[in-house]
Order: C-alpha cells, then sequence, then structure tokens
C-alpha cells in the first residue's frame, strides 16, 4: 500500500479521464465511472463512482504499480483549501477510518471547489 504520509503525490493536475481508464484497465468494476482523473509526474488519483484510486508507478521501468482503493464510504472527515494570492496550489485532506489521514496537493489551476463537492456528495 503506499505510504500517503510520505507519498510524492506533489502538484498533481487535470489529466484526460480517457487516459485514466486505460491506466486502471482491470481495476474498475463494472458500471465504475471515471469522474475527475490527476497526475503527478508517474503517479495518479482517480476519483471514481464508488471510490479513490491512487496509482502508483514503481521501479525503472515503471511496470510494477501498486493500485491503493480508498472507498468513500470510509472517509470520516474532509478538509478542502483553496489556492491564495502567494501560495498557489491547492489541497484535499481526508481522513479514513482504519487509514488515518490522506494528504492531496494539487496545482494552482485546479478546481478544488468541485472535488469538495464530489467528496461531499459521497460522504455526506
Amino acid at each position: 500500500m503506499i505510504d500517503f504520509q510520505n507519498a510524492s503525490y506533489v502538484k498533481l493536475s487535470p489529466w484526460d479521464p480517457a487516459d485514466a481508464i486505460r491506466a486502471l484497465d482491470g481495476i474498475l468494476i463494472a458500471g465504475e465511472q471515471v469522474h475527475l482523473a490527476f497526475k503527478g509526474i508517474r503517479d495518479s488519483v482517480t476519483f471514481t463512482s464508488k471510490r479513490i484510486v491512487a496509482l502508483n508507478v514503481q521501479g525503472m521501468t515503471g511496470k510494477k504499480k501498486d493500485f491503493t482503493s480508498l472507498p468513500y464510504a470510509r472517509i470520516q472527515a474532509f478538509s478542502v483549501e483553496t489556492a491564495g494570492v502567494l501560495d498557489l496550489d491547492s489541497e484535499l485532506e481526508l481522513w479514513f477510518s482504519g487509514l488515518g489521514k490522506v494528504k492531496l496537493e494539487f496545482a494552482g489551476h485546479v478546481d478544488i471547489r468541485s472535488l469538495g463537492y464530489l467528496i461531499a456528495d459521497k460522504v455526506l
């Protein structure tokens, strides 16, 4: 499993959902839809209709991959931090039952409010 306390999910930027679907081939279940997807240098986070899937690409060749499934039902609390004038990055913090805190950082041009709305819709 990904160590979210030391994860390299820094400055995630929007990612084409079609590319996310290809990257998650064999992972998504029947009827599961991709709502939003974000990518760092090699790793990605995809928000689906059922869960959040964190993809950690490992090794020199990138053939080894770790898929971590984070069900919305396990989210106990969440926090959204918007970008500011000097701090252009936004953040999403999620507290999961049995896992603890997961912090994701997004590039300044990401619409973090719509992401917060998606989480609220799934959790509340």
